[in-house]
């Protein structure tokens, strides 16, 4: 299987996602350059973490319109996987792929922690390793990452079920203590916490490390 990390100016947590994927999965992975017009045949497309952009206009909202999001876009639509983690999903919520949208943390202050998170779906091909209402560690570091909907919309992605990680302790001020959503389709995830910074004791959680076999294991299904 093999994986595309798109990386953006100012992503930074493009290594970690290589890591996570090449060392803890032994799968093949690839750096693909915004301004690139392909995916290089990749299974699998990561939006990393970061500040795309300098985070000007609005996290996400420049980086939407970077070549390469043509075909993310075309590859999420074939009904391929998509994951967007933290940056990476700012830039799926402006891209469409997802719901919503991500806004200045209530505090108004950057947060960098350790954050206790809820399986809320657990029959994705992105979390089927843990069991449903199990709580999860896993470090947030955003200034911009409250989850932000319609009360409609909110309405509608609880009910179909779309909530995938929900806040045990809420660092950033979402609605409904929102950490993670997936499209209708289940092959799009975008979460603000960051599972590929908790694959190893050392860095104080392995917790991540099951989202990522979760997904190798159901893409291969």
């Amino acid at each position: 299987m093999k994986f595309a990390i798109v990386t953006f100016p100012g992503s930074n947590c493009d290594y970690d996602a290589y890591r996570a994927i090449v060392d803890h999965l032994g799968c093949e992975a690839e750096y693909v350059w915004h301004k690139e017009t392909g995916l290089r045949g990749a299974d699998v497309v990561i939006l990393p973490g970061g500040f795309s952009y300098g985070d000007y206009l609005r996290s996400g909202a420049i980086a939407r319109f970077s070549p390469v999001m043509r075909e993310v876009i075309a590859h999420a639509k074939r009904g391929a996987p998509v994951l967007g983690i933290c940056n990476g999903f700012q830039i799926a919520c402006e891209a469409g792929l997802l719901p919503g949208a991500l806004m200045r943390n209530r505090s108004l202050q950057f947060v960098s922690a350790a954050v206790r998170i809820r399986v809320e779906k657990a029959s994705t091909m992105f979390t089927n390793l843990y069991r449903e209402g199990e709580e999860l560690l896993v470090p947030v570091a955003h200034g911009d990452g409250r989850y932000v909907a319609a009360t409609e919309t909110l309405d509608r992605i609880e009910g179909e079920g779309q909530v995938v990680f929900r806040y045990v302790e809420n660092p950033n001020g979402s609605e409904r203590d929102i950490a993670g959503i997936m499209n209708e389709a289940g092959n799009v995830v975008g979460l603000m916490p960051h599972p590929e910074r908790a694959m190893e004791l050392e860095l104080g959680s392995t917790d991540g490390l099951r989202f990522f076999e979760s997904l190798l294991a159901g893409v291969a299904a």
